[in-house]
């Protein structure tokens, strides 16, 4: 494992504390003096990292999402046929929400909320294009409804988002059998 800089421990010690806080507080309730104190640094440490609130909140969005994106598509293969393919990057998005279900809820927030700005939700959206093409792909095929990504999206994918939070508030205790019923569920929301 490798070694971190002071630096980088502080900085890690803010992002977390940032998803902590936005899951719990929400992203108004969770003021800098919070963010720093709950990361034991001064207020001031964190503008040697991030500009503002904002920034702070855009850059843990886009690195999570960039983490959660690379969780699932890192054992992709895009030449894989359709149904595996997304088996596949659903299984591992899934996955990766359950496994971190602090980084999964801050996402599933950030996707509802006006805090995170236009640019930093086109840089989300452009770590997703192996998804899209395999959609693309699919469409061509005849396989996969030809629908807009963004309806392809609500109705296979956001839905982890929704089981995510009922667990995360305790409603729902997420099994394998529900995974597979919500994976056939999305499945079948998309193809032809």
């Amino acid at each position: 494992m490798p070694v971190l800089k002071k630096s980088e421990i502080k900085r890690a010690a803010l992002v977390k504390a940032t998803i902590h806080l936005v899951n719990n507080q929400g992203f108004h309730a969770a003021p800098m003096s919070k963010i720093a104190k709950m990361a034991n640094v001064s207020p001031a440490t964190i503008y040697i990292y991030f500009e503002n609130k904002q920034d702070l909140v855009n850059q843990v969005y886009k690195e999570v999402k960039a983490e959660y994106m690379q969780y699932a598509f890192e054992t992709f293969n895009a030449d894989a046929s359709i149904a595996e393919g997304f088996e596949l990057v659903w299984r591992r998005m899934a996955e990766y929400k359950l496994k971190d279900i602090e980084k999964g809820f801050f996402l599933s927030q950030c996707e509802n909320t006006p805090m995170i700005d236009t640019s930093s939700r086109q840089d989300g959206i452009k770590n997703l294009k192996p998804l899209l093409d395999l959609w693309d792909r699919g469409i061509t095929e005849g396989i996969i409804k030809p629908l807009s990504h963004q309806l392809l999206y609500a109705f296979s994918i956001y839905p982890l988002a929704f089981l995510l939070n009922a667990e995360k508030r305790g409603d729902l205790k997420i099994t394998t059998a529900h995974l597979n019923e919500a994976y056939q569920a999305a499945w079948a929301s998309i193809t032809q």
